[in-house]
């Protein structure tokens, strides 16, 4: 009989989620469709201590190895090793186990109860006028229950786990772009401190090469003792911003291995420069792609649907539950000595608790109100950042000819000034000033191609998607700066 039931409570379990079960999520094992590498991959990764040692990582010493570096390949390996995508992606298989946990209420309940116990009797005997004796008794109960119908809650729970569902990996996108974005600032910022570094030891070249001449002029007569010590204190303050320049480039490593969850990393060997691609995009159809693009407007969606789906879960609280049960017991002084087994149905109503149902559903749709203006607000905080990110875009695009014609300005300068120092006609100051003016006007360029890349990269992660289709040919604005370095 036992096996009757069993068999009966399978059928109906198993009846009752055929249609659900149909729209069982798939596992969210890849990043947008993508399977990206970890560091390991490509990367030589620390010596790492075995379990009795250490868990975690230990970093011994950093890696003395310059790695092949692009923009592509650091956007990857954040991609593949970024805590914050790690993390999300973990929330989203934890939020398919949740689907499977409301799945279980369309499967039997299976409970087993057993016990074992000794009573001790006295009776009266004819001989000795009393008695002990012991009695042993075997309890045992297994009962299953099949729930048959709910009227909806069970679908309406699923259905919001599936919300939730969506809503991890949306947020997972979110993140992606986020990450992304950071990605492409660390990366631009290390470029900007190479070519900073660049014009540093451009620079410290050049005051060697004035303090040597004015020691030439000095030993000849030509100049006075003075004009060696200035130029001696130039070369001095130069070298020290070699210095500043060389931590910078270090300081912008460290933030990029950051971003990229990929801490060990000490040196880059990067063939890339900073370049000047201007971008051609309205207003209007950049909010039009954010419509489409940007992950978190169909969160904020996700996020009210739940909420009605909530609401009506709640409502729902007021419904019957109908379902089965068959138990089987047994009892007596042996495992064969007394069965007992039923089955039937049974219509369970909710608890009377006064005003509490009618108090959850105020409160269910107090908070679907809330998602709505929350959206309305996320909408407006979206198209805010848009705006910003292009109206800085635009300010930092209209400075770059301003940038170019300063440094153009500055060589000009530099170069009449030390034409004039050669011949005698210019003192070490004027030279200097003149110097110190062209190599200020190179990093002013450099620092606009930054942060231009950078309010490009803000835009992108402002509408969620590439501008790489709506840029221009590249301008070529790099030559100049780079023939006014050479001599």
């Amino acid at each position: 009989m036992l096996k009757k039931i069993i068999s009966l409570c399978l059928i109906l379990g198993i009846s009752s989620v055929q249609a659900f079960a149909a729209d069982k999520p798939e596992i969210f094992n890849k990043v947008n469709d993508k399977e990206y590498p970890k560091a390991d991959a490509v990367l030589p990764l620390p010596k790492q201590k075995t379990n009795d040692e250490q868990a975690d990582f230990v970093i011994e010493g950093g890696i003395e190895k310059n790695i092949d570096m692009t923009l592509d390949k650091c956007i990857e390996l954040a991609l593949g090793n970024n805590p914050q995508i790690n993390s999300a992606f973990h929330e989203i298989l934890a939020s398919d186990a949740r689907i499977k946990q409301v799945w279980s209420n369309y499967f039997p309940q299976v409970s087993w109860q057993t016990g074992y116990t000794r009573i001790r009797q006295l009776q009266l005997s004819d001989a000795l006028g009393q008695n002990l004796q012991f009695n042993y008794f075997i309890l045992g109960q297994i009962t299953l229950q099949q729930m048959l119908y709910d009227f909806g809650v069970t679908q309406n729970q699923a259905t919001i786990k599936r919300l939730d569902y969506e809503a991890y990996k949306t947020s997972l996108s979110a993140t992606i772009n986020d990450v992304i974005y950071q990605t492409k600032d660390a990366y631009f910022n290390l470029l900007f401190a190479f070519e900073n570094k660049k014009v540093a030891e451009d620079t410290v070249n050049k005051f060697e090469m004035f303090y040597n001449q004015a020691k030439a002029f000095y030993e000849i007569g030509m100049n006075p003792k003075v004009d060696v010590t200035i130029a001696e204190v130039n070369l001095s303050n130069a070298k020290l911003q070699l210095i500043q320049a060389d931590n910078a480039v270090n300081l912008a490593v460290a933030r990029l291995n950051n971003v990229m969850g990929v801490p060990f990393i000490d040196k880059y060997n990067v063939q890339e420069r900073l370049t000047y691609h201007p971008v051609s995009i309205t207003f209007n159809k950049a909010i039009d792609i954010a419509r489409e693009a940007r992950p978190e407007l169909k969160l904020a969606e996700l996020k009210v649907e739940s909420a009605n789906q909530t609401l009506k879960l709640v409502k729902k609280s007021y419904y019957p539950t109908l379902s089965v049960e068959g138990q089987l017991q047994i009892g007596g002084k042996s495992w064969t000595s007394n069965h007992g087994y039923n089955l039937g149905g049974y219509l369970n109503f909710p608890t009377i608790n006064g005003m509490l149902i009618k108090n959850e559903i105020q409160e269910a749709r107090y908070l679907y109100d809330k998602e709505l203006a929350n959206a309305k607000n996320t909408q407006n905080q979206i198209y805010l950042e848009i705006q910003n990110a292009f109206l800085t875009l635009q300010e930092k695009q209209n400075q770059m000819p301003v940038a170019l014609l300063q440094v153009k300005q500055a060589k000009e300068n530099y170069e009449l000034s030390y034409g004039r120092y050669r011949v005698g006609e210019a003192n070490p100051t004027e030279l200097k000033d003149a110097q110190i003016n062209y190599q200020q006007a190179q990093l002013n360029y450099y620092n606009a191609l930054y942060q231009y890349n950078s309010a490009k990269a803000q835009l992108e992660k402002s509408i969620g998607k590439n501008l790489a289709a709506e840029t221009e040919d590249i301008v070529e604005l790099e030559e100049t700066v780079t023939d006014s370095k050479a001599e």
